[in-house]
């Protein structure tokens, strides 16, 4: 087997005993820039998308939004379908005004479990097909709101025609480039017999898209529309536009930002939410276009349209102050003031400044090779086996979209910001597969922010644990960004996203151990460890989970009043609460005997016919949606509890006749995270490559799930954490270099972190 390993940029934790190398280092452009997204025609399923990670814009062949039908959503039931096109910041939210104040209370339901009777959030309605039914009006509401806003939609149009908007037949001769190395996007295309070129970019640093548009056609009239929708409470769709007397738009002029120009504010206001849009450059005319939208053109003839599309919160209602997540995230990235055109940046220097939308791309194209340069790499362009340029292309494909969907200020929801699903509320138990990556590939500021989420809703979860007889604090499922969970049959049953934050502050201190981080994550890390050791009960056997519960394996449902003891969130149990006792001691804090009991004394997981059986009760395995068993090792690194031999046979078991139909994006990786611990290198690649309905992974590098589930990140990130432990290792695993990956290939990375 032919190996490379490089020394990472920042030197991370190392396995003893393995000296790294020292090679020629990854040509990291090369590797990047050989998997730009290139297309020729219309791909309803494959737009492209520029952005931040606080904010992100999805194009279509035009480089603006201009055909958003052609990009379909799927609705879930009879209801209009939306678009990928999408305009989403982290911080764009909106509830719908009510009459009265919806509580939980109407939804609370008391179980029986070894304590006695404990509450629970569940509904009086049930969920089908993705859709409330037979819920209460406070049900639907409280998992609908607060949704999350399409902020604006961007599209060319012809002005003087009967029909401005453009068609598919109207666009010709199309070729698009998403330069990855630069985050630009470079569309071509022939517009009734005239050319028409552009670049669109996002601005690092902040929520501002940058706009070049090349063409005769702008002397002749072709436009481009803003136009704004009001808030949805729609399962797939942010965008509502049949509600024009909801919301307000008005445009207003505005001081001219630092370097020339003129510049428009658009103040946009949803009930108590509400945010402005400021359009900046030279050479622009900037008109209303009915109730909630604004034209902008070209003036005086010119061939040129060069502008800047700013989206800026004001912090009213539901919206958010801008976070300090992303990829620019430090003190540029820090929120701007309305109308301030270009923000905080200095004005340009030289006898010129650039145009507002060329000083967006010039940012851009600054920027974004930090991005790539930072952290780690992998390199399979040196193996023959086919399947390696396939992995290396969905490797570098997630990282980018990772990046500009995943890396906010808040956890994601599981379509990022192209796109909503669930509303645009985020799931606590995808946040590792969103973001866990970010560490093991040494970018653990792009974890950071999210991750300090969770300090700002510690009192909500506290009292949810404390209402159910618990110590600590218990995190909720489904979610905006104030914490409050969501009625639910499944997802207030769910446990396995209670040890992720401790997982992930583990992850980020492996990267880059300090005493700062221990601090800052302890009271998150501690509280979680304190509900894990007060929900898991003392028996004759050991200590239990449930009932009742749900597990990862979200196939219970029905019988979530007698689930108990899960394999994996019994091995999760025992691994997270030593990692917070580790915790303690790094600080020099007394132990906690308590958390190393329960730890020591989690009963072992039910195995049948040599098999893990997801649960202890019957039917213990139905073979449908996760194999989460796999996750206790794998996910997870040996602990006691598990027997490798067993986890052998488990692997075995779930290829042989497991309902692949039935799976989601991340479970290809759970299976090549399992093989790869369990030496099997061979099966780790072929899971990440299955050909199966939920392992797509299209031409943007989405892996798409269904129409209505058109994207699905946690599969991306699940592909990166799985790549990581394959190249660099984990604690404790096979002292030789890229231990997931077959004999005869060659792995060149750098940068990477092993994993526990």
């Amino acid at each position: 087997m032919k190996r490379k390993r490089f020394l990472a940029c920042h030197p991370p934790v190392r396995r003893p005993g393995t000296v790294p190398s020292r090679l020629d280092p990854i040509d990291r452009e090369a590797l990047v820039r050989r998997h730009n997204v290139e297309q020729d025609s219309l791909d309803p399923r494959s737009p492209v998308s520029v952005g931040n990670g606080e904010f992100c814009f999805t194009m279509d062949l035009t480089g603006l939004q201009s055909l958003p039908s052609l990009y379909p959503v799927a609705a879930r039931g009879e209801l209009t379908p939306g678009t990928l096109l999408g305009t989403q910041a982290q911080w764009g939210w909106h509830s719908m005004p009510v009459q009265e104040e919806y509580t939980l209370a109407g939804s609370t339901v008391l179980y029986d479990s070894p304590r006695g009777p404990v509450p629970y959030v569940d509904m009086v309605g049930a969920i089908v097909d993705g859709r409330e039914a037979g819920s209460s009006p406070a049900e639907t509401w409280l998992r609908a709101n607060p949704h999350r806003l399409d902020l604006g939609r961007l599209g060319f149009v012809l002005p003087d025609r009967a029909s401005p908007a453009l068609t598919e037949n109207d666009i010709t001769d199309a070729h698009q480039v998403l330069d990855l190395w630069t985050g630009t996007a470079t569309s071509i295309f022939t517009l009734q017999g005239r050319p028409v070129n552009v670049t669109t970019a996002c601005h690092p640093q902040r929520d501002e898209l940058g706009f070049r548009v090349l063409s005769p056609a702008l002397a002749d009239g072709l436009a481009v529309s803003l136009a704004f929708p009001y808030g949805s409470e729609a399962w797939h769709d942010a965008a509502d536009w049949s509600r024009p007397q909801a919301h307000s738009t008005t445009l207003t002029a505005a001081p001219a930002p630092d370097g020339g120009g003129r510049c428009w504010l658009v103040t946009r206001t949803l009930d108590g939410s509400g945010y402005q849009v400021a359009v900046t450059g030279d050479g622009l005319h900037v008109e209303p276009a009915g109730q909630h939208g604004v034209l902008i053109s070209a003036a005086d003839g010119r061939d040129t349209l060069d502008f800047s599309v700013h989206f800026i919160s004001t912090g009213q209602g539901d919206c958010l102050p801008r976070g300090n997540g992303g990829i620019g995230s430090g003190p540029a990235a820090e929120p701007q003031q309305p109308g301030s055109g270009r923000g905080g940046a200095a004005p340009p220097t030289g006898p010129a400044a650039p145009a507002a939308g060329s000083a967006v791309i010039a940012a851009s194209r600054s920027g974004w090779p930090g991005f790539w340069k930072s952290g780690g790499a992998v390199d399979l362009s040196l193996t023959a086996d086919p399947r390696a340029a396939e992995i290396e292309r969905r490797v570098v494909l997630s990282q980018y979209l990772t990046a500009i969907n995943c890396s906010g200020s808040l956890p994601p929801q599981e379509t990022g910001l192209v796109c909503n699903s669930w509303r645009g509320r985020f799931h606590l138990e995808m946040h590792w597969w969103h973001a866990a990556h970010f560490a093991l590939w040494n970018r653990t500021s792009l974890l950071l922010p999210a991750l300090r989420w969770y300090a700002s809703v510690l009192e909500p979860a506290r009292q949810t644990a404390k209402a159910q007889g618990f110590d600590g604090v218990r995190w909720p499922k489904q979610v905006g960004p104030d914490g409050r969970e969501s009625p639910s049959p499944i997802g207030t049953f769910l446990v396995w996203q209670q040890p992720h934050p401790i997982y992930l502050a583990e992850l980020a201190y492996r990267a880059e151990p300090s005493r700062e981080l221990l601090e800052e994550f302890a009271e998150v890390v501690f509280e979680s460890a304190e509900f894990m050791a007060a929900f898991a009960h003392p028996t004759e056997r050991g200590f239990e989970l449930g009932p009742p519960l749900v597990p990862a394996q979200e196939s219970y449902e029905s019988i979530r009043g007698r689930a108990s003891n899960p394999t994996f969130e019994i091995a999760y149990w025992q691994w997270a609460l030593r990692v917070a006792g580790e915790w303690r001691e790094r600080l020099g804090l007394p132990p906690r005997d308590t958390w190393l009991a329960v730890a020591d004394g989690m009963v072992p997981p039910k195995v049948l016919d040599g098999t893990y059986a997801a649960i202890d009760v019957e039917p213990y395995t139905i073979r449908t949606d996760h194999p989460s068993m796999l996750c206790a090792l794998g996910v997870l690194p040996q602990t006691d509890i598990i027997d490798p031999d067993i986890m052998r046979a488990t692997l075995a078991s779930v290829r042989m006749d497991w309902d692949w139909d039935s799976t989601w994006g991340w479970d290809y990786p759970v299976m090549a995270m399992a093989a790869a611990r369990l030496d099997d290198p061979e099966t780790a690649v072929d899971a990440l490559l299955m050909d199966a309905p939920k392992n797509l992974v299209l031409p943007n590098g989405h892996n798409r799930q269904t129409a209505s589930l058109p994207l699905y990140l946690p599969g991306n990130g699940g592909l990166l954490a799985a790549v990581a432990l394959m190249a660099a290792g984990w604690e404790g695993g096979p002292q030789r270099d890229t231990p997931g990956f077959p004999a005869g290939w060659t792995v060149a990375w750098e940068g990477l972190v092993p994993a526990p």
